[in-house]
């Protein structure tokens, strides 16, 4: 597979003379855009009908984007990509160090029955979410340095995934399921593109499939959600009360939604409307077109995050087109698993819409990760022009004619 993504001409130069990747430039700022004014549209029932509640709540969206576009900038900045890779398996114990710290009495916040919280300087943070960015340098780590050893059940699929069985049982315990199974999907992924072998590709995709069923069924809430997933109306005011009122905002919007801000459901009837079920108000508001909107925005991410990603393998950067690869899998998984969820399609499960949603620790991990793809697509241009200018100098030794004086 990873053959096939060297051969594979992407158009990658086109927006050279530009200095950065001009479409996932545009994507980025429209998912962004569009996720603000969905999330004010969303959170209206937040301000109880005062204005400078609401106001705040948008402002408070506002900062975090800020702080996400910050920790960008840093990222360009600051940030090596080898750096990023010589560490990558010290932060990822770092990152599973403060993942299970988050059990212990009075450092972990319960929200909801879940503690995935910590309070930092008084901001409360989700850790989940930067360990779902660890899990994936470390991954893209791994592969670079065993690249050629990959064919090797022990080398292409255990070794790789221990650490990550252990990130996804300490999200399991508390519990965060969507956030797990991100994390898997994003692994079956760069094994794939790694080139395991298929055989134990799907080996390994069935025992984690038979493990999170076994892990949902011993669970009564989690075998709830999943009886209610086949029939959310035979309990419609209580197990299935967020999927039914999901699906009555989408099938209200209709093709071309009821209008901007003219939600009903979100008014106090769908819970986590401006997080957890933005596509249903996207869809209420913006209808049918409105979503595919969103999920083509996001394909063209994958896109552009391929792209980079098999310029940098044409060059044998490895650990950077695995980087490039695993944020536009992550990014896409988790949008996908949203609107799955929001549709019915899936069993209903907490989870944000990446760069639209409300939420401080996901959009700043996001616009991160984001920042992590710009940095790969830098380093890809550079490496292009120190070639050009090599081919350049080249050309010109070779037509340079000497002449001997006697």
């Amino acid at each position: 597979m990873t053959a096939a993504l060297q051969s594979v001409r992407l158009p990658q130069d086109k927006h050279q003379s530009l200095g950065f990747d001009a479409v996932l430039a545009l994507v980025v700022t429209s998912l962004l855009l569009l996720g603000t004014v969905m999330v004010f549209s969303a959170g209206i029932a937040k301000g109880a009908g005062e204005f400078r509640m609401h106001s705040a709540h948008i402002i408070k969206h506002g900062v975090h984007i800020g702080a996400g576009l910050l920790l960008m900038f840093l990222v360009l900045r600051f940030v090596k990509l080898s750096w990023l890779q010589a560490m990558s398996r010290i932060l990822l114990v770092l990152g599973l160090i403060v993942l299970a710290a988050l059990f212990i009495p009075g450092i972990g916040h319960e929200v909801n029955g879940s503690v995935r919280w910590v309070q930092v300087a008084g901001i409360r943070l989700q850790p989940a979410e930067l360990v779902k960015l660890l899990c994936l340098l470390y991954i893209a780590d791994y592969y670079a340095r065993k690249q050629h050893l990959v064919h090797l059940f022990s080398v292409g699929v255990l070794n790789v995934g221990l650490p990550i069985v252990i990130a996804c049982a300490l999200l399991l315990g508390q519990p965060d399921f969507g956030s797990a199974v991100v994390i898997l999907a994003t692994t079956a992924g760069l094994m794939y593109l790694a080139g395991v072998r298929f055989s134990y590709f799907v080996l390994a995709f069935l025992t984690v499939a038979v493990l999170m069923a076994l892990i949902a069924y011993l669970e009564p809430y989690r075998v709830n959600r999943l009886l209610v997933f086949q029939d959310p109306w035979a309990d419609p005011f209580d197990k299935g009360f967020q999927l039914t009122q999901s699906l009555m905002a989408i099938g209200r919007g209709g093709w071309l939604g009821v209008g901007l801000g003219n939600s009903l459901q979100k008014l106090n009837y769908l819970p986590h409307a401006d997080n957890d079920f933005l596509a249903a108000i996207i869809g209420e508001e913006l209808g049918a077109v409105g979503i595919l909107v969103v999920i083509a925005l996001f394909a063209l991410l994958l896109w552009r995050a391929f792209a980079i990603g098999s310029a940098a393998m044409r060059r044998a950067q490895h650990f950077n087109a695995y980087v490039a690869y695993g944020v536009g899998l992550m990014l896409v998984f988790n949008a996908g698993i949203h609107i799955g969820v929001n549709t019915g399609l899936l069993p209903t499960k907490g989870l944000n819409l990446p760069l639209m949603s409300a939420g401080g620790s996901s959009m700043m991990i996001s616009l991160m990760a984001v920042g992590l793809l710009f940095l790969v697509d830098k380093a890809n241009r550079t490496t292009r022009n120190t070639e050009k200018r090599r081919a350049s100098g080249a050309s010109a030794n070779h037509g340079t004619k000497v002449k001997v004086v006697r």
